[in-house]
């Protein structure tokens, strides 16, 4: 995992437009001080070290990137619950975000000034809590088209004797785009039980749960299964190393956002410059930065804001059976899920 310490020394004077339109003026200070303070930025995102550098050169304001995987910045934010040192996080899925609201810890009511489209307005939260800031899926369907020319179309066929032991996904208490699926399940099934009942009857069908993307996939590739159950993105980029691999999507996928929230602990001029990069993210250049910085992997997704085009290779987003889930439901439930699963299906 990379630990990315990024700071810029340019301090410049006066005060951007609530839509952050070009994000090129200084930084948004507090209390009549004309100096920018850091910025501490926590990301799981890979093109996040792109962003940051693109943030402090159009404005000036020192910016400070902790890069990590989504589960130990999560930890991390929770164990500075009494002193946070974090001014911004970002990562894939707004469940933890719903529990962080809950727990007082985020910004409410703020939003970039930006016109989301109908996928992107649906993951808002009432509160405007978070922002979010681009979407994949969670759970693709990943294959070899060589040797599986006909996938599974429905997640009821997985559970037939065709697909026994053909089947992987990962491990939720260790994958963060995981339990959105796992959740999505539940709550398109319709409930805990018939949730749980799902996922017992696939790891009766001989499922095989592995650590991470790159552990199913290698699966994929060597044979050991047919089918990997991961993030769109994680398969639209194995396709783009090896073109006989294929993503296709079942009803219903759940939609998985990429979230920012903003520390509600920490000094006003720090939230006003947290709110500067949010709306750096989702102006035209941020955007540009988010579809290059990684582009073999997070770039690989739909944009939320209107008149913003996905990289090649995805198609329209219209095109795929999305559920968004409530993350205030499911967000809370996440360590009991995880557990059932530790404990019902990996083991």
């Amino acid at each position: 995992m990379r630990h990315l310490v990024l700071t810029a020394t340019a301090v410049v004077t006066g005060t951007a437009a609530p839509g952050c339109g070009d994000c090129s003026s200084s930084p948004v200070a507090s209390g009549g001080s004309s100096k920018p303070v850091p910025l501490v930025v926590y990301s799981a995102q890979g093109y996040d070290s792109a962003m940051v550098k693109a943030f402090q050169k159009a404005t000036g304001i020192p910016t400070k990137l902790t890069d990590d995987s989504t589960g130990p910045l999560l930890a991390r934010v929770q164990a500075e619950r009494a002193n946070p040192q974090w001014g911004v996080l970002w990562v894939d899925g707004d469940e933890p975000f719903a529990v962080l609201d809950k727990q007082g810890m985020l910004v409410r009511q703020f939003q970039p000034q930006v016109t989301y489209t109908a996928a992107g307005q649906a993951v808002v939260p009432a509160d405007k809590s978070y922002v979010p800031t681009g979407l994949t899926v969670t759970a693709a369907v990943v294959y070899d088209e060589t040797k599986t020319p006909k996938p599974p179309t429905s997640w009821e066929e997985l559970l037939s004797p065709a697909w026994k032991g053909a089947v992987g996904m990962n491990d939720p208490s260790v994958s963060g785009p995981t339990y959105p699926f796992v959740a999505g399940r539940f709550a398109g099934l319709g409930g805990i039980s018939q949730g749980e009942g799902f996922f017992s009857a696939l790891r009766g069908n001989g499922l095989h749960v592995f650590k991470t993307n790159a552990d199913s996939l290698h699966a994929l590739q060597t044979g050991q299964i047919k089918i990997a159950l991961i993030q769109s993105s994680a398969g639209i980029a194995a396709g783009l190393r090896a073109p006989h691999i294929e993503t296709t999507y079942l009803p219903k996928v759940t939609s998985l956002p990429s979230v920012i929230g903003i520390n509600a602990k920490a000094p006003k001029q720090v939230q006003e410059e947290a709110k500067r990069f949010a709306s750096f993210v989702l102006s035209a250049q941020g955007q540009q930065v988010m579809l290059t910085g990684d582009a073999s992997g997070d770039s690989l997704y739909w944009p939320i804001v209107s008149g913003v085009s996905p990289n090649a290779g995805l198609g329209s987003l219209d095109s795929v059976p999305t559920q968004a889930i409530d993350p205030y439901t499911w967000g809370p439930q996440e360590g009991a899920i995880n557990s059932w699963f530790t404990n019902t299906i990996v083991h």
